[in-house]
């Protein structure tokens, strides 16, 4: 069977992407979509997403995200955003965008290679010292420290998304940040599901912007993130103890395509 297939990049967040309108794939193949996202034996990508019909009047399409690993998983910021470029190449939609994810629903804007995707309303952000965790559509544990450049991420980020007060639930994303001017932050995260570090994590610069917004360590309504693969922007309003109208801001850009025999 050959499935044609994409690959789009957000600041060095890659996935494979799939027009699945017409179910070309099953999204219980794990096996497949493992192998699909292997960098030896497949196309490779730190996920897989697939585009697929609307079940919710209004809206363009429906988003289905899967980790590395093969299982569907939680949100993934920067590739709801891949997915809008990907649906704006398809001829879905032209610059704006409204689609159903995991987390619910989302609405997103394009300009050139620019993507826009509107977060989830966040009302719950637990402080834990220097860090905090909290839910952006997937979890997140939140750490701000100094000199993350020399730091062994893969190996720190595995020892808390496996610790006690994590694995139970599931484990958690982990972000280590360090402050570099006035509301700009350098972010590197471990992803479950990938188990390693990403180039880049939507969901994890969202939950960096308001942990650091909420702990008086960023003041403005607009974060500059700087991850490995480049550069993001969160923006958003406070309302009583709620954050509203978040919304993650960077490049999406296809890469390739091709066919692969599964």
């Amino acid at each position: 069977m050959k499935i044609p297939f994409y690959k789009y990049q957000g600041t060095g967040n890659d996935f494979v992407m799939i027009d699945n309108r017409q179910e070309v794939l099953s999204k219980n193949n794990t096996r497949i979509i493992k192998m699909l996202c292997d960098r030896k034996f497949g196309i490779g990508g730190d996920g897989l997403i697939l585009l697929e019909n609307p079940e919710i009047e209004g809206d363009d399409f429906k988003m289905v995200y899967f980790n590395a690993d093969g299982n569907q998983s939680s949100m993934c910021g920067n590739g709801g955003r891949c997915l809008v470029a990907f649906a704006k190449f398809l001829g879905i939609i032209e610059n704006e965008a409204t689609f159903t994810a995991i987390d619910g629903p989302h609405k997103a804007t394009i300009k050139n290679d620019q993507v826009s995707l509107q977060m989830q309303n966040i009302s719950e952000i637990k402080q834990l010292g220097n860090s905090a965790f909290l839910n952006t559509g997937s979890p997140h544990h939140v750490i701000f420290t100094k000199n993350i450049a020399d730091l062994d991420v893969k190996k720190e980020g595995a020892a808390i998304r496996y610790s006690k007060d994590y694995v139970a639930n599931g484990g958690t994303n982990v972000n280590f940040v360090d402050l570099q001017e006035e509301n700009t932050f350098l972010v590197r995260t471990y992803e479950r599901g990938v188990e390693d570090e990403t180039l880049s994590c939507g969901t994890g610069v969202t939950a960096v912007a308001l942990a650091a917004h909420a702990s008086g360590k960023a003041n403005a309504n607009t974060i500059k993130l700087i991850v490995p693969g480049g550069e993001l922007s969160v923006s958003f309003k406070k309302e009583s103890e709620i954050y509203t109208d978040v919304w993650l801001t960077g490049p999406a850009m296809q890469v390739f395509k091709g066919e692969i025999v599964c």
